[in-house]
């Protein structure tokens, strides 16, 4: 039987408690947990953010890892900035990745995620192949910590992102899968992608969107339930994968609107549980 609970994308914080009080008001007892700079962050801080939680009854599922340099979201310089792929920012961010690691285990949890970047489809690209042993780098050394390397899907084609991580080649490896980023990116059916990499997924955001109208620009995020993601058809194929985690609400905004937003996201996800 399926065990698929809702949670909500929140940040590593200076002010956890306000943080873990705000997920407990719109009625969820869990998250994942975001910090685009894990150099900055203090064991200290990371640990005052795990007592936290626990204090307000909150499981953090996941922590999602930012990393220095540029990341530009968007066709036109998103694939030389962003992620592992680009030459001239890898070696710093497998360092900032590694913290990630440091941080997940820190806050005693198995999962960190991140974008590797636009992976080349060609198998020989130079930057395919230094990709490959970036993310090895970081996933052994995730192993040696006891955390899983996700990969966040979006900038990559389903195919092209499994077979990184059978090249890649290490038993610590999943997949964060972000819906809309399939349908932002051009790349996928969220759905239809889970025949490709569903055994892999160990993660997902429950976020909405529309497919790209121009050759540089992501398509538009929607608030849940306004964009392409069929979430019945979706949920249905996660629990035929055997998924039985969380289905953690990311609505990219902020403000009074992205509460709203949230709210009525968690009322069309809880009668698909």
């Amino acid at each position: 039987m399926s065990a698929l609970t809702i949670g909500v994308f929140t940040s590593l914080g200076a002010e956890p408690a306000q943080t873990f009080a705000s997920v407990r008001a719109m009625g969820l007892a869990s998250c994942q947990l975001g910090c685009w700079r894990p150099l900055d962050a203090s064991r200290a801080l990371v640990e005052a953010n795990r007592a936290a939680a626990e204090a307000a009854g909150v499981t953090i599922t996941a922590f999602w890892c930012g990393y220095r340099g540029p990341a530009v979201w968007n066709y036109a310089e998103g694939p030389s900035t962003i992620g592992l792929v680009p030459a001239e920012y890898r070696a710093m961010r497998v360092d900032d990745l590694r913290r990630g690691a440091e941080i997940a285990s820190w806050l005693g949890i198995r999962d960190m995620a991140t974008h590797v970047g636009f992976l080349p489809m060609n198998p020989r690209d130079p930057d395919y192949l230094g990709a490959v042993d970036a993310i090895r780098a970081v996933a052994e050394y995730a192993g040696g910590h006891g955390v899983y390397f996700n990969f966040e899907t979006g900038q990559e084609t389903p195919t092209v992102l499994l077979r990184c991580i059978q090249d890649v080649g290490l038993p610590n490896l999943g997949v964060n899968l972000d819906p809309a980023n399939l349908l932002l990116y051009g790349t996928g059916n969220p759905v239809d992608a889970l025949d490709v990499f569903g055994a892999y997924v160990r993660g997902v955001h429950a976020k909405d969107g529309e497919y790209p109208t121009d050759g540089r620009a992501l398509g538009e995020e929607k608030p849940l339930g306004e964009g392409r993601v069929n979430f019945p058809a979706l949920v249905a194929k996660l629990k035929a994968c055997g998924y039985a985690g969380a289905l953690t609400i990311e609505r990219e905004i902020s403000g009074p609107q992205q509460i709203e937003d949230i709210k009525r996201a968690i009322a069309v996800l809880t009668p698909l549980l």
